[in-house]
């Protein structure tokens, strides 16, 4: 994990645009809250410094993926690049043999590992090619799925006009499945193209439906799990009770100012060792 330090808002993803300034020290607020709660849920956290004047550096889930010993560094939008070198930093420093991407990639914050299997996102922030870069190198099933896209009025697909790439309200898959447990997953089935729809269902995993008010409007998929506890977002007891239906704890946290710049929970998180 990061910090909030330098914590603000630039308008590089469909969550962000109209917000007035931020309130940094609420997002401090908000970041200590979610950090409290994982240290109860038993998580040991790595701390490295907020990178000088990088907005989006409090959202670490976007600076690569860790699988036992190795890290693929993440590729992030031109807004985040100077970025990449406090990550790779961090992670050395942790022992991680580093490997740099050949494409685009957004991290943990677009692959979320279940076991052996990977669900990789697709288009918006992560290039396909990546998908079977990601098995080769860290040995995964790969699952590749795609969020459905943005549209204007006129129903054409939207380009992000800071990044030049293709957007979705779902940019990042971490908006819309969660990983619960290594045989429970959280998902909402109308963030995602009939396809992905149906390699989702066809996994043999247990599936919790998430509703469309509390994924899109409460970051209700946007959750962290150690396997035992959950620490997920204070605005959605549907997803709350389905969990503790399935003899999970839950940590309720209130967060306010970070879903202004498009994260929440899970990306304010790198996972170091996977459960």
């Amino acid at each position: 994990m990061s910090g909030a330090d330098f914590f603000d808002v630039v308008e590089i993803n469909s969550y962000s645009h109209g917000h007035d300034r931020i309130d940094r020290n609420q997002a401090r607020a908000d970041f200590a809250a979610i950090q409290t709660a994982l240290r109860q849920a038993g998580v040991a956290i790595h701390q490295t410094p907020s990178p000088p004047d990088c907005q989006d550096a409090i959202f670490t889930a976007n600076w690569g993926l860790v699988r036992g010993d190795t890290a693929v560094l993440s590729s992030l939008p031109p807004q985040r690049q100077a970025e990449t070198p406090y990550a790779e930093a961090a992670l050395r420093s942790l022992g991680k043999r580093i490997i740099k991407p050949p494409y685009r990639f957004s991290g943990q914050g677009d692959a979320l590992p279940i076991g052996n299997t990977l669900f990789v996102g697709s288009h918006y922030r992560t290039d396909p090619r990546m998908h079977q870069f990601l098995a080769d190198q860290l040995g995964y099933d790969v699952i590749s799925l795609e969020a459905v896209p943005e549209r204007n009025a006129a129903g054409q697909p939207v380009i992000n006009q800071l990044t030049g790439w293709p957007d979705s309200f779902f940019y990042d898959l971490d908006l819309a499945i969660s990983i619960l447990t290594p045989n429970l997953i959280a998902w909402y089935p109308g963030a995602w193209t009939e396809e992905s729809a149906a390699k989702i269902r066809a996994t043999p995993f247990q599936k919790i439906e998430v509703t469309r008010q509390e994924a899109v409007e409460e970051f209700a998929c946007n959750l962290v799990s150690s396997g035992h506890t959950v620490i997920m977002s204070a605005q959605a007891p549907k997803l709350a009770a389905a969990i503790t239906a399935h003899g999970l704890n839950v940590i309720p946290v209130d967060v306010r100012e970070l879903s202004k710049g498009g994260g929440f929970i899970r990306c304010t998180t790198l996972t170091l060792d996977n459960y």
